[in-house]
C-alpha cells in the first residue's frame, strides 16, 4: 500500500493508504473500480508531480530491427524471425512480442533514425551523450542526473535529486553531484533519536572536520558534506525509504508491472517522492548469438513493465512532467551473423523510445532504409535527445553552461536543438 503523504482540500494531511481504503469501500456500491479508475482517483486527491526524468538503459545494445523498426519486406537474413503488428495508432507497427505496447502507442514516440552512437559497451553514452574521451583531462562529461543535481538541486521533499542504479558519471562536476545509490535495508531514523538530535550530531561532526576541510585540496571533504546532508535528508524524511519499499504499493499494481518490472515501478515511486532523475539498467541485449531465442524471452517482460509504467504515469497525471527515455549504447547489425543466429554491434543507426514530458506522442520520427542499415530520413543525433530532456526539465540548454575543473564554461551538449517533432 502507498504511504505517500499529501494535503487534502480541507488542508489536512492524510495518506494515500487511507484514501484507498475509502475508495475500496465506496467501490462496493458502484460495482468496483478498475486499476485506471483507482489511479485517477488518487491523482485527483492530491498526488502531485514535478519535472523529472527516468533514463532506462538497455545494456548491451538492443536490436532496432527486432523491436521498433521491423523490416518485413527485407530478405530473411535481415528481417529475422519476428513480424510486425499494428498498434492503436494508424501507421505505426512494433514487434509481435509487444502486444501491450501496441495498444498504448499513443502514449510514446519512436525514434528510428538515431545517430551518433558510440562504440562503448556501457551506459556512458546514454547518460552523458558523449564518448569517454571527451574532456577526459577535466574528469569527463557528467551524466544528465548529475547536471540536474548541480543546476536544480533537491526538490525540497528530503529526497536526493538523483538516484542512480547504474554507472555514476559525475565528470568535471566532482563527487558532490554523484547519485544516491540504494543498497537495500534503507536508512531510517531510530525512534529513540529525534531529527533535532541527529542534526546536532551532524553539525558536531562537521565542526570536528573543519581543520581537515580547510587544508583539503581535492574537494573530497566537500563531497563528504554533501553525502552527510543527503543521508540526513533521507533518514529524517523517510520518503525515499518508503518509495523503495514496494510492500507499501498496491498488490494489484505490483502485479501489473510483473516480477521483472520492479525497477520501473520503483522509478515511478522515487519520482513521486521528489527525486528529479532516476536511471537504471534493464535486461541483457548483447545478442551476438541466439538473438531471436533470447529476445523471445525478454521482449514480453519489457512489454509488460513499460506498458504498466506508461499507464501508471498517465493515470496519475505525471506524464506531462516525467520524461521517460529508453535506449542502448548502440544497435545490432541488420544482417544476422553466422554465429548461431546472432546480431553484432551496429553504430550507423539505432532506436530510441521516449514518452511523457508533455511531448507529442503517438508518432515515429525518422526512417531507416529497407534493411535498417542507415538513416534515409530525418537523422536525430544522440545529443538531440539530451537537449530534449533538458528542455523538458526546464533547463535552457541553448544558453546554459557549467564551468569545468579547468575554469572553462561548458555547454551541456553540442547539439542544442531539442527534437522539434516532440515539442
Amino acid at each position: 500500500m502507498l504511504s505517500i503523504m499529501s494535503t487534502s482540500p480541507n488542508g489536512r494531511t492524510g495518506s494515500v493508504s487511507s484514501r484507498r481504503k475509502f475508495l475500496q469501500v465506496g467501490a462496493l456500491g458502484v460495482g468496483g473500480l478498475t486499476l485506471a479508475d483507482l489511479l485517477r482517483a488518487e491523482a485527483a486527491q492530491g498526488t502531485s508531480s514535478h519535472k523529472a526524468v527516468i533514463n532506462i538503459h538497455l545494456a548491451g545494445g538492443p536490436s532496432h530491427i527486432d523491436t521498433f523498426d521491423l523490416k518485413p519486406d527485407a530478405a530473411r537474413e535481415f528481417r529475422g524471425a519476428f513480424n510486425p503488428i499494428t498498434t492503436n495508432v494508424p501507421g505505426i507497427d512494433v514487434c509481435e512480442h509487444f502486444p501491450m505496447l501496441a495498444q498504448s502507442a499513443d502514449k510514446y514516440s519512436i525514434i528510428r533514425s538515431l545517430t551518433g552512437s558510440i562504440s562503448d559497451h556501457s551506459d556512458y553514452p546514454t547518460q552523458t551523450g558523449y564518448a569517454r574521451s571527451n574532456l577526459q583531462s577535466s574528469g569527463g562529461r557528467p551524466s544528465v542526473g548529475s547536471v540536474v543535481s548541480k543546476l536544480q538541486g533537491s526538490a525540497g521533499t528530503g529526497a536526493p535529486p538523483f538516484v542512480g542504479y547504474n554507472g555514476s558519471y559525475v565528470g568535471y562536476l566532482g563527487s558532490v553531484f554523484q547519485p544516491y545509490r540504494p543498497k537495500g535495508g534503507e536508512l531510517r531514523l531510530n525512534t529513540k533519536v529525534t531529527a533535532d538530535r541527529l542534526r546536532s550530531r551532524t553539525e558536531l561532526l562537521q565542526g570536528i572536520d573543519n581543520l581537515c576541510r580547510d587544508v583539503d585540496q581535492t574537494g573530497q571533504m566537500t563531497a563528504l558534506d554533501a553525502y552527510t546532508q543527503q543521508a540526513f535528508n533521507v533518514v529524517t524524511s523517510g520518503r525515499v525509504a518508503d518509495a523503495l519499499d514496494l510492500e507499501k504499493e498496491d498488490p494489484r499494481l505490483k502485479e501489473r508491472y510483473g516480477n521483472d518490472g520492479k525497477m520501473f515501478l520503483t522509478a515511478r515511486r522515487l519520482i513521486e517522492a521528489g527525486v528529479r532523475a532516476v536511471n537504471f539498467n534493464w535486461g541483457s541485449w548483447d545478442t551476438h548469438s541466439n538473438n531471436f531465442g533470447h529476445l523471445k524471452g525478454q521482449l514480453p517482460k519489457l512489454d509488460v513493465a513499460m506498458s504498466a509504467l506508461l499507464e501508471d504515469l498517465h493515470c496519475r497525471g505525471m506524464d506531462k512532467d516525467v520524461t521517460v527515455v529508453m535506449w542502448g549504447e548502440f544497435a545490432r547489425t541488420p544482417r544476422v551473423n553466422n554465429n548461431k543466429g546472432g546480431r553484432d554491434h551496429w553504430l550507423e543507426v539505432a532506436m530510441c523510445f521516449v514518452a511523457g514530458g508533455g511531448m507529442k506522442m503517438g508518432q515515429v520520427i525518422g526512417k531507416s532504409n529497407r534493411n535498417a542499415e542507415r538513416v534515409v530520413d530525418r537523422p536525430v543525433h544522440l545529443q538531440e535527445v539530451f537537449a530534449t530532456i533538458y528542455h523538458n526539465l526546464g533547463i535552457d540548454v541553448k544558453n546554459t553552461t557549467i564551468t569545468d575543473s579547468a575554469g572553462r564554461p561548458q555547454y551541456l551538449v553540442d547539439h542544442r536543438e531539442p527534437i522539434r517533432e516532440l515539442l
